[in-house]
């Protein structure tokens, strides 16, 4: 008989709480029931669980979600209990969250783009699995998932089909990068802009996602490889990883310097800043006939305008990019083996790695520039 227990988490009850957050404290470390995994779904021992923009953008209010919430969408653990109807995996299972869950018949999940999963977006809008359950609970009721994971927590109940299994001897910490920064950064390249071998590229935007990014168009071999960001640390983690030639975006002419640098122009721009100014600036170092990729998220408030003429007269293509356009379970496993391969050093990403009682302080670094991909890691 399945059974619920209780857990340690991080809980956000409020939204934009000022920083410091070491000092205003959004995340309280707190004791929540967690019911038995229902029909479709499986309760995970976390052990690894990295903070991401996504998670920031939650508790500072620009992607407003309902509260009160556990946090946290990369993750990654061991399976521990499988509900009713669930195949293709049991206990000891190790496994990686993706943080759309995929209901695998709706018309987006049926022409394999389930990061579109019409389902999915309900459930994680409304903080919820996919099944429209909530299994957190607390003294004053439900306790909402973020985006199906809920990761910064000792244990999390999740749909099955949020879950991918990979390697047991895989790191855990190295195997959480691969739910979020990992497979929306290298599949920004691979799938939405299906990056031709050799091509140029520029990443506008240095996080985990950015960086991911250029690591894989550096497997791609880019011919230039352009890294962009308003952090000089950032840029010069940038270099050590491949880029050939490094921009700081506050300058007024940074425009002008990627496009003498790359003689007009890059085949493919990449945006992972989540500001408008940067897919503006993307735009424009995109060459003639050249794609730029958006897979930063904004502030709902944030516009976005371009020359409607260059759109046209220079045959430019300009896409969103959410999950990386990926299929979790196609995507995960050969990244991973691109990893292992030495072809992807992803492991490179991580820069700290933290106990749960201090979040707050490390989304204090993530907000002022100061970390590339930070891992909770759970015993």
């Amino acid at each position: 008989m399945l059974v619920g227990m209780k857990v340690r988490a991080a809980v956000l009850r409020e939204m934009g709480r000022q920083a410091p957050f070491v000092d205003s404290r959004p995340l309280g470390i707190e004791d929540v029931e967690l019911d038995a995994p229902g029909p479709g779904e499986v309760l995970v021992r976390i052990r690894a669980a990295g903070l991401c923009h996504s998670d920031l953008s939650v508790i500072d209010g620009s992607r407003p979600r309902p509260m009160p919430m556990v946090l946290g969408h990369e993750a990654a653990g061991v399976v521990e209990q499988v509900g009713a109807n669930v195949t293709g995996l049991t206990r000891g299972d190790h496994v990686v969250a993706a943080f759309v869950p995929s209901c695998g018949h709706c018309k987006p999940c049926e022409t394999e783009r389930p990061a579109l999963c019409e389902p999915g977006f309900k459930s994680n809008s409304a903080g919820t699995l996919l099944s429209g359950e909530r299994r957190l609970h607390d003294a004053g009721g439900s306790v909402h998932h973020h985006l199906g994971v809920s990761g910064f927590a000792q244990y999390a109940v999740l749909a099955a089909n949020s879950l991918v299994r990979v390697p047991s001897d895989l790191p855990f910490a190295e195997a959480a990068l691969f739910g979020c920064a990992v497979i929306t950064g290298v599949g920004a390249v691979v799938n939405t802009a299906a990056h031709p071998r050799g091509a140029s590229a520029a990443v506008v935007g240095l996080g985990g996602v950015g960086l991911a990014a250029l690591l894989a168009a550096r497997m791609l071999e880019a011919e230039h490889l352009v890294a962009i960001d308003m952090n000089d640390r950032k840029l010069a983690v940038a270099r050590e990883l491949g880029a050939t030639a490094t921009v700081n975006a506050a300058s007024p002419d940074a425009a002008e310097q990627i496009r003498e640098i790359t003689g007009g122009g890059v085949a493919c721009a990449y945006e992972m800043a989540g500001s408008a100014r940067a897919l503006e600036l993307a735009y424009k170092i995109t060459a003639r006939g050249g794609t730029t990729v958006s897979a930063g998220l904004s502030h709902p408030q944030q516009q976005f305008s371009l020359q409607h003429l260059s759109l046209v007269a220079e045959e430019r293509t300009l896409k969103g990019s959410y999950l990386g356009s990926c299929v979790p379970s196609r995507d995960i496993p050969r990244y991973i083996e691109w990893y292992r391969a030495g072809r992807l050093p992803v492991d490179r990403l991580l820069s700290e790695r933290l106990r749960l009682d201090d979040i707050n302080a490390a989304f204090d670094r993530l907000a002022a520039g100061e970390s590339i991909r930070q891992v909770v890691e759970i015993d």
